[in-house]
């Protein structure tokens, strides 16, 4: 209780916002700079999503872009709003307590953010304490458990993962063999009456036709165009390509802006290696998924919504070639939600309002007080995650003298000591320098 009472009279311009005293100009420098990141960060993402999800027409005229407003709304306003309670509660404690420049300016700066932000966007956000793989392993089985059981995934997640895996691993669907068989010899029909076209596309598909031309399939599997063999190879190039175009895509806004400066960038928008890791990734997830649960059918002679659980596990070892603690906290925050709304539906959990936004709010605030405090126990992605939605300005608070409160909070700024101008500072700066 000591140390959450020890207090400093520096205010707001000594500690947070050093680059110009005034605290309306920084908070508008602080809004532009987040929100130019936010749109860099939501455009795209949302455009791809839209291309996966072969959305129609009216919602890219419509939707799209009231779609990715709302979202930069959201992460401006998580920034804009931190700065702004942050000179609110120095002004109205009249100094700082160790609480004060992290948690207690970000928990209602992140409330209020994620008011803004969709429903169905508010995901659970917890503290990484898991090991990456085996957490998207777990991850990874649980999600493919549901997916395969009658209404376990909905929406979103549902649509994503047929994408992904395709619809023959959905364990019911709306036609009969016969009828899958009658659209196969009606493909090729077609194929045979056009003039084929011998593009890339076409050689690949020729050249692994010809690999697993005889190969078995066994009767259980609903993969009715192609052996187990070709059907785990063709999966893992479809969801290859398809990692290694969105990893692209991702890239052009950095790449173009070298366009003229540094003409040679251009060419690692397509020999990039996290081009390939993504692919590499998005690939083995679904060879690996596909040609086990092939395997668990040869094995079992039957087609269970448990061998989902084994495969998706196995699967989830993809995340060797693309570790990302974005993705996997991110889906694993999203299956426990999913968990928890199908237990309020059962009847064997309580239902909380407000509870994913409470938690979203109490996570940001302690990873903002992280990174006032203690950056050093920040995860470097996050930080630099920071840095980039501020345009930096997240660096140039003055930590030495956050010292005091014995979290070390100068640990990695010991070369850094702002300018500071003497007019507007309540304690004498530590090195005064002169002003015009």
């Amino acid at each position: 209780m000591a140390a959450l009472s020890k207090s400093i009279p520096h205010n707001c311009y000594e500690i947070g916002h050093t680059w110009h005293p005034s605290c309306r100009v920084s908070f508008l420098q602080i809004t532009g700079g987040a929100l130019e990141e936010s749109l860099k960060i939501y455009a795209p993402l949302y455009l791809i999503a839209a291309i996966l999800r072969k959305r129609k027409l009216d919602y890219y005229l419509h939707k799209l872009l009231p779609e990715i407003l709302q979202s930069a709304s959201f992460l401006t306003a998580n920034g804009a709003l931190y700065i702004a309670f942050f000179c609110t509660l120095r002004k109205i404690l009249g100094k700082f307590y160790s609480w004060t420049p992290g948690f207690g300016a970000a928990l209602p700066a992140s409330y209020m953010a994620i008011l803004i932000e969709r429903k169905s966007r508010r995901g659970l956000l917890t503290i990484y304490m898991a090991n990456l793989v085996l957490l998207f392993c777990i991850t990874a089985a649980m999600y493919m458990f549901f997916f395969r059981c009658k209404d376990g995934l909905k929406g979103f997640a549902f649509s994503a993962l047929r994408f992904i895996v395709g619809k023959e691993e959905i364990p019911t669907h709306s036609y009969s063999p016969e009828a899958a068989y009658a659209k196969v010899e009606q493909k090729k029909e077609k194929l045979e009456d056009k003039p084929r076209k011998m593009n890339i596309v076409a050689l690949v598909r020729k050249l692994v036709d010809s690999i697993c031309k005889k190969g078995p399939r066994h009767r259980c599997c609903k993969h009715y165009e192609d052996n187990c063999i070709s059907y785990c190879i063709k999966g893992f190039i479809r969801m290859f390509s398809v990692g290694y175009l969105i990893q692209c895509c991702l890239r052009i806004p950095s790449a173009f802006r070298h366009l003229f400066t540094q003409p040679s960038r251009l060419l690692s928008l397509f020999y990039n290696k996290e081009n390939f890791q993504l692919g590499a990734f998005l690939g083995s997830f679904v060879s690996i998924y596909k040609g086990t649960s092939c395997f668990l059918r040869w094995i079992r002679n039957l087609d269970d919504e448990l061998h989902a659980i084994i495969a998706g596990f196995l699967a989830g070892v993809s995340m060797m070639f693309y570790k990302s603690t974005t993705i996997s906290m991110y889906l694993a925050s999203k299956l426990v939600e999913t968990m928890y709304f199908k237990g309020i539906e059962a009847g064997k959990v309580p239902y909380f309002p407000h509870a994913d936004t409470i938690i979203y709010s109490i996570s940001t605030a302690i990873c903002f007080q992280a990174a006032v405090m203690e950056v050093q126990t920040l995860r470097p992605s996050y930080w630099k995650f920071l840095l980039r939605l501020t345009k930096g300005k997240f660096a140039v608070m003055n930590r030495k003298v956050l010292d005091v409160f014995g979290t070390s909070a100068s640990k990695h700024f010991q070369d850094f000591t702002p300018r500071l101008d003497p007019r507007y500072t309540t304690v004498p700066p530590e090195l005064p320098t002169e002003f015009s």
